[in-house]
């Protein structure tokens, strides 16, 4: 008991209620997110490509709204920004238990994209202001430990919910979001909480927000690099699923089970492989993601069957794993105090990686198939160690005081 209240107060209570809150929203989002492809076209017979953008203006819209909504953090306070997501969020939800035309589901699911690039940034940055430097990539890894423990109930909750009414899944996701805010806000209340850091940071403007990280040779090597991490990661919610249907028996069954599989490794292996990758630079861990990734994605070119692809998942799985959490910690160790919210926006461009993805995926997997898909993509995720090194040399000469970081 006593080490279980000792882990407890090592982090914020708002920290606790921001990683209790990703569990809550993310799982009943992918409760609803994964069938919104379905549900548009049984309710409203929509062509596959009106379709696509539907589901693609989301992380379109994005890449733009994270900086804006980072930038706004630090110049207003995490408080209003957070707040205003949850409720544009939740409201998002609301409207499409309502929406008939499609017109209307593509302007709910860019502003859902824009929300949430104002929140994820603005929430990562709070998370880093009210944790100890030593023990915030411990809180960024149990924030990823949090999503995907709504990953992998989310779907379950959200394939019951399609069988008794499709529009109760919306209505329970927009439920949920108003909770999360409500809760946060009075917890924010409490604890005095979502003013800027500094009086400097309310003086910054977005222009010199931009010059600033324009100049950050670090952070720019970090998103290209991260972008093309993402342009391979995208693949297995788009190309993967096809390749697989096309290619051995009970695919999408199978697909299934490595999603599970992959869910619930991060939350058994989250924490362990996260303490260990603590003894190393956090690029040297990034670049050996990098790694696991690429083979990852080789070996689905070569997927016979249910070991195989166990097998690849596995090796996706850690790259994801060493990867994420720690990029959100970098962002961290580059950011100034006054710019953190900024920063952590700043790098919302790597969803960039992850719009292109599945549109040039797509298009090799239908001219060239699968195996020289996933070797191409094998390559360039591999590619993106070369940004990691430019990026740490660069650190190190900025930071030389980081020995360990």
């Amino acid at each position: 008991m006593n080490k279980l209240k000792s882990y407890y107060r090592q982090f914020h209570p708002i920290v606790w209620v921001l990683l209790s809150g990703t569990v809550l929203a993310r799982g009943s989002a992918f409760a609803t997110l994964p069938f919104l492809a379905i549900y548009l076209s049984r309710n409203l017979d929509l062509h596959p490509v009106l379709i696509g953008i539907t589901i693609g203006i989301s992380p379109l819209s994005g890449v733009i709204g994270g900086f804006l909504g980072g930038h706004l953090s630090d110049r207003f306070g995490r408080k209003p920004v957070m707040i205003g997501s949850l409720f544009s969020m939740s409201l998002v939800y609301f409207g499409f238990m309502v929406a008939e035309t499609p017109g209307w589901f593509i302007v709910l699911n860019a502003l859902n994209g824009l929300s949430g690039s104002f929140f994820e940034p603005t929430g990562q940055a709070l998370i880093a202001d009210l944790t100890e430097k030593s023990k915030r990539m411990r809180a960024f890894s149990l924030r990823y430990t949090a999503i995907n423990i709504g990953a992998s109930v989310g779907p379950l909750l959200g394939a019951y919910l399609a069988v008794v009414s499709a529009k109760s899944a919306f209505m329970v996701t927009g439920i949920m979001y108003f909770i999360y805010l409500l809760i946060l806000a009075l917890m924010m209340k409490k604890y005095n909480l979502g003013n800027p850091a500094s009086e400097n940071a309310s003086k910054v403007t977005i222009a010199n927000s931009l010059k600033i990280i324009g100049k950050d040779k670090a952070l720019r090597y970090l998103i290209l690099g991260t972008i093309i991490i993402n342009f391979g990661y995208s693949q297995m919610e788009s190309n993967v699923p096809q390749y697989l249907e096309s290619t051995i028996a009970n695919g999408v069954f199978v697909y299934s089970v490595m999603l599970s599989i992959n869910a619930v490794m991060v939350v058994l292996l989250q924490m362990p492989i996260s303490h260990y990758a603590e003894r190393f630079k956090t690029m040297q861990v990034m670049m050996a993601g990098a790694v696991f990734l690429s083979v990852g994605m080789l070996s689905f070119g070569f997927v016979t069957g249910w070991y195989t692809g166990i097998l690849a998942i596995v090796f996706i799985t850690i790259g994801e794993i060493l990867i994420f959490p720690s990029s959100s910690y970098l962002v961290d160790q580059l950011a100034t105090d006054e710019l953190r919210g900024t920063y952590f926006g700043a790098a919302q461009f790597r969803r960039i990686g992850h719009f292109l993805g599945p549109i040039a995926g797509g298009y090799i997997l239908s001219e060239a198939g699968g195996t020289v898909l996933f070797s191409f993509i094998a390559l360039v995720v591999l590619g993106s160690i070369l940004f990691f090194i430019q990026g740490n040399k660069i650190f190190i000469k900025t930071t030389p005081e980081v020995v360990k970081n």
